[in-house]
């Protein structure tokens, strides 16, 4: 399975080191959130990673929801159960619990439909910021703490009709912005692809904190930062 780089395995305890966790971040799924550096201060393992070895593990279901409750930090031994039902959560060594996971339906566990599903997926999410939160935000009016900025990835669900797929590509077809006060609530729509079938639909939420009103000449310089982080990396 091509997760194997970005994470280790002991019996049922798995464990992302920072090297791990910003690599992938990078290199999979083109993220460039501070927050996933290795140095960064508030580090934490990108939620597209757990998404991704959840279903590394158990496979991929028709219908499948995630809601992340914690950051997972550099090394923390998380605990992924040898058996699992139709619902079922990752906590660490202490019993702190960081993802919850419901699934129902048909399932597969060929690598080549789980690579595709995941490849699609945590492409389509490292694009938000720069393509989709920024204009929003824009047309809001708002804008996060340029010093400081926060998306919190609350939760994604999908619901296939089908599993007879080899190769799927992800579309986003809504998107939503609800601002209420300091916070924003995101909610993005998105339909899976094989070909020109329609084989299902997903949505995703995130949080943005600390809102306030926009200064486009920092909000510019802020995407220039993230830009130049995407180029830095590419050059290296």
């Amino acid at each position: 399975m091509f997760l194997s780089p970005y994470y280790k395995k002991d019996e049922q305890l798995v464990s992302v080191t920072a090297e791990q966790a910003s690599e992938f971040a990078k290199g999979v799924a083109q993220d460039f959130n501070p927050i996933h550096d290795v140095a960064a201060k508030k580090f934490c393992v990108p939620g597209d990673l757990l998404f991704a070895l959840v279903l590394g593990q158990y496979g991929l279901s028709q219908t499948m929801g995630f809601r992340f409750e914690g950051m997972v930090g550099d090394g923390v031994p998380l605990q992924f159960p040898e058996q699992v039902g139709g619902a079922f959560a990752v906590v660490d060594d202490k019993g702190k619990q960081y993802l919850s996971v419901t699934r129902s339906g048909a399932s597969t566990l060929c690598d080549v439909q789980t690579e595709s599903f995941i490849r699609s997926y945590v492409a389509f999410s490292g694009l938000n910021f720069t393509h989709v939160l920024v204009p929003m935000m824009k047309a809001h009016g708002v804008m996060i703490n340029p010093a400081r900025p926060l998306v919190i990835y609350e939760s994604m669900s999908f619901d296939l009709t089908t599993l007879d797929f080899k190769k799927v590509e992800l579309s986003l077809v809504e998107q939503k912005l609800v601002v209420d006060g300091k916070r924003g609530d995101v909610t993005l729509g998105f339909e899976l692809h094989c070909g020109d079938k329609l084989v299902g639909t997903g949505i995703k939420t995130l949080v943005l904190s600390g809102l306030r009103a926009i200064d486009v000449q920092s909000m510019d310089e802020m995407v220039e930062r993230y830009e130049s982080r995407r180029i830095d990396y590419q050059g290296a």
